[in-house]
């Protein structure tokens, strides 16, 4: 059993019958879904009959902005009584001008998808409104259905098998209440999310400027240590390897003729700070370009792989090259997750599969360690994530305590 499993199997054992936000969302949400749904419903039809005179448009800017207003204070009554949370839209674009402001409002998604929510949420509020109200006291009528007989009708009255199917049929229904209430209440979670939030085109947006600022801000904090480096290691280097030539410049004409021994040391060490700037030069070019992509990820993963401390089995079924962008990134994780292996998992072993299928490639990364990977466990998955997602990349980790940790990166394979 997965982590992810055990997880949900203790969920939905402590998972109470129901909350109590979902009891008063019930109650409160249905005048909420009445005025809002007669809200949308009078909005279309007066909009369909308006729309051939010039107060047609007009009313229904009007109308819309409304419907926004109406959707922030259901997102809100949503996340305080639901206690789902549903992301704002953000705020509507106000160009120059009214006409161009009138466009921009008849154009927005997100009103119209308020307009359709507000009226798929009026037969929902009245639904959860009967469960929360009309079948309690439907049921408490049912069960005491022998008493109201005797109080209505003088005289005794011997009990029979209809009293007690009364009884019964009341308390078989009062027990279905709370599922009731609860199932309607995430329908009425679902249905927020999914209409109340941006529309998918704006959550998009939003990924890609996240991504495309995170990306930035790599890039940044990457040349600067690239600019770091260049003038604290390899210029000192440099610096060091003039002044050794210089001084066996000094020794080729001294007054008694040239100093050999001198001389030689001189060149061995010149030679030695010749190979380490030579080294430190590959070291901060690797992490501009890998020299090992330059044969693709068939010949560059192999590579990495040999490298590893701890064994690790590899399997390839790469039948398109992925664009350029979308190589480093999978080069990058795959080198970020073998060191994640080699140092945080006590793993024996480890396994890469790289392979390409419908337009997509994946790379995972598994091991037979202690599992327990998540982000932000000092394990750099945060970072990777975010590398991934500049490049429209998923990571997605599988690591129960105990092991085994499965770690899988999708990208597509051209951007």
């Amino acid at each position: 059993m997965t982590e992810q499993e055990g997880a949900a199997q203790a969920r939905r054992r402590r998972r109470p019958s129901v909350r109590a936000g979902d009891w008063a969302f019930a109650v409160v949400g249905m005048p909420l879904g009445l005025v809002g749904g007669v809200y949308a419903l009078a909005v279309l039809y007066a909009g369909a009959l308006l729309s051939l005179t010039v107060l047609g448009l007009p009313f229904v800017v009007a109308a819309l902005l409304g419907a926004r207003g109406l959707g922030a204070l259901h997102r809100r009554l949503v996340a305080r009584m639901l206690g789902a949370y549903v992301e704002g839209p953000g705020e509507l674009a106000r160009p120059a001008g009214v006409v161009a402001r009138g466009r921009t409002v008849l154009t927005d998604p997100v009103a119209w998808r308020t307009l359709l929510y507000l009226v798929l949420r009026l037969p929902l509020g009245l639904l959860g409104f009967a469960a929360a109200v009309g079948l309690p006291l439907a049921c408490g009528w049912l069960i005491g259905f022998p008493l109201w007989v005797r109080l209505l009708q003088p005289g005794p009255r011997p009990a029979g098998w209809p009293d007690a199917a009364c009884v019964v049929l009341g308390l078989l229904l009062l027990s279905a209440v709370p599922g009731a209430v609860r199932a309607l209440s995430g329908a009425e979670r679902r249905l927020a999310r999914l209409l109340l939030g941006p529309a998918r085109a704006q959550r998009r947006v939003r990924e890609l400027e996240a991504a495309r600022a995170t990306l930035l801000a790599e890039n940044a904090d990457r040349l600067r240590r690239l600019e770091r480096d260049l003038h604290d290691g390899t210029q000192a280097r440099l610096v060091a390897l003039a002044i050794t030539l210089s001084l066996a410049g000094d020794a080729l004409a001294p007054a008694a003729g040239p100093d050999l021994g001198r001389l030689r040391a001189l060149v061995d060490r010149a030679r030695g700070q010749t190979d380490d700037t030579i080294a430190e030069l590959r070291r901060l070019t690797r992490g501009i370009h890998p020299v090992a992509l330059d044969g693709g990820l068939e010949q560059a993963l192999p590579g990495l792989t040999a490298t590893s401390p701890v064994p690790v089995g590899i399997r390839l079924d790469l039948d398109v090259r992925p664009d350029q962008a979308v190589e480093q990134a999978l080069y990058f994780c795959a080198a970020e997750l073998l060191t994640n292996v080699a140092k945080h998992s006590g793993a024996g072993s480890a396994e890469l599969t790289a392979q390409t299928a419908g337009g997509r490639i994946r790379l995972s990364v598994s091991d037979d360690g202690r599992g327990g990977a998540a982000p932000g466990a000092g394990s750099g998955l945060n970072g990777l994530a975010e590398r991934l997602a500049a490049v429209d990349g998923v990571l997605r980790i599988d690591s129960p305590p105990g092991g085994p940790t499965v770690v899988t990166a999708e990208l597509p394979v051209r951007l």
